[in-house]
């Protein structure tokens, strides 16, 4: 009897053991399982202790806008900096203007900055694009901090080159505070045909490009685009916890008609409707996220109307037109990241049902496209597949080349 007691009791001691183990593994395990999918990603400007000390006693300009932030809190870089002792003696703003607030394409003319009295360069107005000797002077290292989203002619990437440039030239340092490429993932499009360069496309690159700021300017230097080849010194604060594959919501938008994760990710194949008579959204809170036009009534039932709007696009296309057409605002863009593919079907749709295909395009859409060819194809009834076939070799040739840059896996 009393053993038949100890075993029972050894049994129970038994299980009580087991259960406790298991209770302690299970959450261990789960607890690594939703670290590793949750692994935070940190931006170069974030990890101040890692360049602060290389700023001291140094004379500083900085290429930002209202997506330079520094922390959780999204402190302006320049004041986190400023109030960190380092000497910032001029600020540079690109397209949009050091507070973001301009419309695409608006002249933005140098000023003071209000909150610091620094001086403030407009690298977009009156076609100054390029600092100039005398912008620079004074200055022993330029910081570029600005968030970009990933496509050819998102212009930040052609104030990079011209920073670049201006740096080489007047032996000044660059230090490059990267930051994720929330349309890095995947890399795709018609090269540039470098008989079509402007503003909107300054390299041999595909419309979307894969890169961050930190590795396109590394592939800038690489490939000898700076004029005379000239090579920029630069110095790369990298992203923490970042890959190519990573998702990354902006935590400020990067233009004022960038104002949602949505459009972020619809952009790099929606912006080629800049290049045709439609409205794609400019003048509503929603841009980047609808394409229509007045003459598509009898096509779609779908509609929006733009209207002016300070600051986002005083004078859209198709201003106080009721416009019919696609609305993207739910569209899965998890298919983006699935395929890693531009969706060229919508551009062939509007144009099959567009009435007046004379006027469907314009002059811009070259510039956008990096040539004549992608028009030519589309008026040609030449399917997704085909147009696709056409970018090759050239766009397999770029992916290859594109890897010697890169910072992430």
């Amino acid at each position: 009897m009393m053993m038949r007691k100890n075993i029972h009791l050894i049994t129970i001691i038994a299980c009580l053991i087991s259960n406790t183990l298991i209770a302690q593994n299970v959450p261990a395990a789960h607890h690594k399982a939703s670290h590793t999918k949750t692994e935070k990603i940190i931006p170069g400007a974030d990890q101040t202790q890692l360049y602060v000390n290389y700023l001291r006693g140094k004379n500083i300009g900085m290429v930002v806008n209202q997506t330079s932030v520094i922390g959780d809190k999204l402190t302006p870089s320049v004041d986190s900096l400023l109030s960190l002792g380092i000497s910032i003696k001029k600020i540079f703003g690109p397209e949009h203007g050091f507070r973001g607030n301009a419309s695409n394409g608006a002249t933005v003319s140098d000023s003071t900055d209000p909150k610091t009295g620094l001086p403030v360069v407009s690298l977009y107005g009156n076609k100054h694009y390029k600092p100039t000797p005398q912008d620079l002077k004074g200055l022993d290292l330029v910081i570029f901090d600005i968030q970009d989203v990933g496509a050819r002619y998102y212009t930040y990437i052609s104030t990079l080159h011209y920073v670049m440039e201006a740096c080489a030239e007047n032996n000044v340092e660059l230090m490059i505070l990267d930051r994720p490429n929330p349309n890095g993932f995947y890399v795709d499009g018609p090269i540039l045909d470098t008989a079509f360069h402007s503003f909107v496309g300054m390299h041999s690159v595909p419309i979307v490009h894969g890169m961050t700021i930190a590795e396109y300017a590394q592939m800038i230097n690489g490939e000898g685009w700076l004029k005379n080849h000239v090579q920029c010194k630069l110095k790369i604060i990298k992203v923490a916890g970042y890959s190519h594959s990573s998702s990354y919501t902006l935590p400020v938008w990067p233009s004022p008609n960038l104002n949602s994760q949505q459009s972020v990710l619809l952009y790099p194949g929606l912006c080629l409707f800049e290049g045709t008579t439609l409205s794609l959204g400019r003048g509503t809170y929603t841009p980047f996220q609808e394409v229509g036009h007045p003459a598509l009534k009898d096509k779609y039932s779908y509609n929006f109307t733009p209207v002016s709007i300070p600051g986002m696009s005083e004078d859209p296309p198709q201003k106080n037109q009721a416009c019919y057409g696609i609305d993207l605002k739910n569209y899965n863009t998890n298919i983006i990241k699935t395929t890693g593919k531009l969706n060229l079907s919508w551009l062939i749709e509007l144009y099959k049902a567009f009435p007046d295909k004379q006027h469907f395009f314009n002059a811009y859409f070259a510039k956008l496209a990096g040539g004549n060819e992608l028009r030519k194809q589309i008026e040609a009834g030449k399917t997704e597949q085909q147009i696709r076939d056409s970018w090759e070799p050239a766009l397999s040739n770029y992916k290859n080349m594109r890897r010697k840059y890169l910072l992430y896996n």
